[in-house]
């Protein structure tokens, strides 16, 4: 798998893990759904951080990764923007 795919398939498993985790917390705080998405999104978060620091030498997208929950998000958008810049033809004579 390449970096850019598993930086996607991380941030969205620790955005779902934390918004599971909130909603549990929120609402019956079921303890079984606590110790697993707990180490789950921990995980997640980890692997996301490690990920962009492999993946881009880019200041903005490290710092981003380090936001809980969206970070991994945030850096994914920022990196697909870094990597694909805009042709020239696009800004017009």
């Amino acid at each position: 798998m390449t970096g850019v795919r598993v930086l996607r398939i991380a941030a969205q498993v620790e955005a779902a893990s934390l918004a599971l985790l909130l909603a549990n917390l929120l609402t019956v705080h079921t303890e079984a759904v606590a110790s697993l998405g707990g180490p789950v999104h921990g995980t997640a978060y980890l692997i996301v951080i490690l990920t962009v620091r492999r993946a881009s030498a880019d200041p903005a997208a490290r710092w981003q990764a380090w936001i809980p929950g969206i970070g991994g998000l945030l850096a994914l958008r920022r990196l697909r923007r870094v990597e694909t810049p805009t042709p020239p033809e696009a800004y017009g004579p």
